[in-house]
């Protein structure tokens, strides 16, 4: 019975959620096919600001539709919860691009500040959907 239960959480999340993700990603992939960054690199910025509310989302989803298996999660800590998932993800993006670079000749971080601002770019969209994301999501699974 718990391995259902999983199973429709993780499938249910996903098919409620995978989108913003999955939608920012394809964007960053055809935008760098394009050479867009390397002719207008402050387009990166927005890019990140995107990818932190498309992740945020998505965590606020799988944290809401957790409920049923972990019990009632008070609100304010799904959203911390979320913003720092989104935090933790957009650090290991950015490791992505540097190993990128690395190991295979990429051109993604043009250096120290651009890693920062990339940084902060996710958090403030992550903020921002912390912000936003409307509460009477979390109490729909209470």
């Amino acid at each position: 019975m718990r391995n259902q239960q999983i199973t429709a959480w993780i499938t249910t999340t996903l098919r409620e959620a995978a989108w913003a993700p999955l939608g920012v990603f394809v964007f960053y992939r055809v935008a760098l096919s394009l050479q867009l960054f390397a002719a207008f690199p402050p387009a990166d910025i927005p890019t990140h600001f995107l990818g932190g509310v498309a992740i945020a989302y998505f965590y606020r989803v799988a944290i809401r539709r957790s409920q049923t298996l972990v019990g009632g999660t008070p609100y304010p800590i799904q959203v911390l919860f979320a913003f720092t998932c989104a935090g933790t993800t957009a650090i290991f993006w950015e490791f992505y691009e540097n190993f990128s670079d690395t190991f295979f000749q990429t051109q993604m971080v043009r250096g120290v500040t651009d890693t920062v601002v990339d940084l902060l770019a996710g958090l403030l969209g992550a903020l921002a959907l912390s912000v936003l994301y409307k509460r009477g999501h979390a109490r729909e699974l209470e």
